[in-house]
């Protein structure tokens, strides 16, 4: 389904401020696998997303969905099979156009462009089904604009977008960060059920440790541009975040930079 092959890429390079973001990043993951990733600040999390989603071109190595290599295909050709949620509830929506608007251009992501409406009676009724699923009522709203909703439904709205045509990749880049924390636990109560529905391929990238251990089946935690820990479910369902802390120092030889990780 997905697999990197040897990326790497080093920002600013000969220069004072050169930064190795990635260094000889190897994994494959296979449909339906829901990987969280864990790290400090800094350690390549967020340009690992944009290597996969085409936001950034790697200096040497290979990115590969579904046996196809797409390293040089741009962000707005890989956003047919690949859907994102940002951190910012900001991020990924139209806040000047309305609820249906939205939804409109996201259901259209992978479908041929034609001059046609994109609001017709026959996808209103699709984006309130699919609304309903949220339990935020937003369904009895899609008039209304996205800019005047909070954060939470927001980003649900974002999540929904994401996964509207059932991508092949699903990234989620600390998408509950910027929320609080009853909001958050809805948004991963959204993000459990949706993955789960579709059997989506996921990434997603969090600072919150027990977030890390309770979601998905498999966890990658990285440092310095690297993936130093690389668990599968049965380990992982074992494992504390004492255990992660430890790891870390251990692999790392420096503590973990994010108090939300040890507070968690």
């Amino acid at each position: 389904m997905l697999q990197l092959q040897d990326i790497s890429i080093t920002f600013n390079e000969n220069t004072p401020d050169e930064k190795k973001a990635l260094q000889s990043i190897n994994f494959e993951l296979q449909k339906g696998e829901f990987v969280t990733v864990i790290g400090s600040n800094g350690a390549g999390k967020s340009t690992l997303m944009n290597i996969i989603s085409g936001n950034l071109i790697p200096d040497v190595g290979n990115v590969i969905i579904n046996d196809k290599e797409v390293v040089d295909l741009p962000e707005y050709n890989r956003s047919k099979f690949i859907g994102r949620v940002f951190q910012d509830p900001m991020a990924g929506t139209a806040p000047s156009m309305t609820i249906e608007e939205n939804l409109a251009m996201a259901y259209a992501r992978n479908k041929k462009r034609k001059l046609k409406p994109g609001v017709t009676k026959k996808r209103r009724i699709i984006f309130k089904e699919y609304l309903e699923t949220l339990n935020l009522g937003l369904e009895n709203r899609l008039s209304a604009k996205v800019g005047l909703l909070s954060g939470g439904e927001r980003q649900a709205l974002s999540l929904l977008m994401a996964t509207f045509t059932e991508p092949d990749i699903l990234l989620l880049d600390e998408h509950t960060a910027a929320l609080d924390p009853s909001r958050a636990e809805l948004i991963i109560d959204i993000t459990r059920d949706v993955v789960n529905k579709y059997n989506l391929t996921t990434l997603m990238v969090t600072h919150n440790m027990q977030q890390a251990l309770d979601l998905g089946d498999r966890l990658f935690m990285m440092d310095k541009g690297e993936i130093i820990l690389n668990v599968f479910q049965e380990e992982k369902d074992n494992l504390t975040i004492k255990d992660l802390m430890n790891e870390f120092q251990k692999k790392s030889g420096s503590q973990f930079e994010s108090d939300r990780a040890v507070l968690v």
